[in-house]
């Protein structure tokens, strides 16, 4: 579940950054006519209008052709760099430097410094500091009166780009700073926001398997029942025996589960009741599996050489668990586990040769959340509703887990990929 689409991304406003613009150009727009007509003040103005209904036209692209709520960092780097070089030659026509106004040309560099990435702002800086140095050297006299010719002695002419760019790179640098700190809060906001809508998911799953515990009494008692009358009818059938053996077996051991459920949601499961590293914890799981399928399990650990010895987790046993009977269910004869170790960081893989993932979900990175369902099967109710995926990845996670889903280039079933840092390992 994402809250925030955007707090990691590098973008700009698009509505926000739209108005700036228009406020800007409406700006110009009143000082020329105010320069020429008001105050009268001769100068060729018929250019610097032409470059202000050039950049209104560039606005009304972007306001009705980018449908985007957010602008890319290279669409805004583009923007802003044409921004740049329209002031800087509205400026070049009117007094360059010497402008009163000259301190506006660095605006687009500071506002993008918060948003966008360190490379943008980078090359921003940089166009603006070579306009202000161009603009000190070369420009068309300020508009003025004709009488009145405006003249400052050469010092203070460089005095002013010097004191524009030093306000420059300090702006800047304090936008970068406070811009990077705001993605850091945003994000930790996002993940507060994710681990208590799952935690609430989790919660309300317990509260169902309670009253699922309670309503399954009966017919698991009816399963029992009949496994037994069969077992007496079919006593002397060996291959049959065993098989209703297991089922007795098993159907007690679930009535026994459901038993604890029923009274406690938070009971722990007695399975590998013990402290075990990472491949033991897979022997062992994949083990009770094969007490109960008839599919073909392959562990690898030929390049697993983790000898870290984790506490005992019931929330990395279910979330194993979890996917390791996905790949059980779906798959059509073979499951292949493979633990490797790699840069520092544990990693086990898990390949069913099934159908593999709907692309839907694939596609649009539903994989995790609860209550889903691919379109391709909307209208098949045997298929499942994404929550035994949910709790093994939310289980995973909350033991500083990463879970990855695709589709084997080699099997075509599902892959699921499940890595640790191996000093996160160590915390368990």
């Amino acid at each position: 579940m994402k809250f925030f689409e955007y707090s990691e991304l590098y973008t700009l406003n698009r509505s926000t950054y739209v108005n700036l613009r228009w406020i800007a150009f409406l700006g110009q727009f009143i000082s020329i006519l105010t320069v020429e007509f008001i105050f009268e003040y001769k100068f060729n103005y018929i250019p610097c209008l032409g470059i202000i209904i050039l950049g209104a036209i560039t606005n009304i692209l972007l306001q009705f052709q980018v449908k985007a709520n957010q602008i890319s960092n290279s669409l805004s780097l583009s923007y802003l760099t044409y921004d740049i070089l329209q002031l800087s030659f509205l400026f070049y026509l009117t007094g360059g430097i010497t402008n009163p106004f000259i301190f506006l040309l660095i605006i687009p560099a500071v506002f993008s410094s918060q948003y966008l990435t360190i490379t943008s702002s980078v090359t921003l800086v940089f166009i603006t500091v070579i306009s202000i140095l161009f603009l000190t050297f070369f420009y068309i006299e300020l508009p003025h009166p004709g009488e009145l010719h405006f003249h400052v002695p050469d010092y203070y002419l460089y005095a002013i780009p010097i004191s524009i760019l030093i306000g420059l790179l300090f702006l800047v640098y304090f936008a970068v700073e406070f811009g990077e700190q705001n993605r850091k809060r945003k994000k930790a906001f996002e993940k507060i926001q994710e681990i208590m809508a799952k935690e609430n998911e989790l919660l309300s799953l317990g509260g169902q398997a309670a009253a699922a515990a309670h309503s399954l009494g009966t017919p698991l008692s009816t399963i029992l029942l009949t496994a037994k009358e069969l077992k007496k009818e079919f006593n002397h059938d060996n291959k049959l025996n065993k098989d209703l053996d297991l089922l007795v077996s098993q159907s007690k051991r679930c009535s026994e589960i459901l038993k604890k459920l029923s009274l406690n949601p938070k009971i722990n499961d007695e399975f590998i009741n013990a402290n075990l590293n990472l491949s033991d914890y897979i022997f062992e799981i994949v083990k009770s599996f094969r007490e109960i399928s008839k599919k073909k399990f392959e562990v690898n650990t030929e390049t697993f050489k983790n000898k870290i010895i984790i506490n005992k987790s019931p929330e990395i046993i279910y979330g194993l668990r979890n996917f390791i009977g996905n790949a059980n269910k779906f798959t059509k004869n073979k499951i292949k586990i493979i633990l490797y170790n790699k840069n520092k960081s544990t990693f086990v893989k898990i390949i069913d040769d099934g159908k593999g993932f709907p692309n839907d979900l694939l596609n649009k990175d539903k994989l995790g959340e609860p209550y889903i369902r691919t379109l391709n099967d909307l209208n098949n109710s045997s298929k499942g509703l994404g929550l035994g995926t949910f709790i093994g990845k939310t289980l995973l996670e909350k033991n500083f887990a990463s879970v990855k889903f695709k589709n084997s280039e080699t099997t075509g079933g599902a892959e699921v990929l499940i890595q640790w840092r191996d000093k996160d390992l160590r915390k368990i």
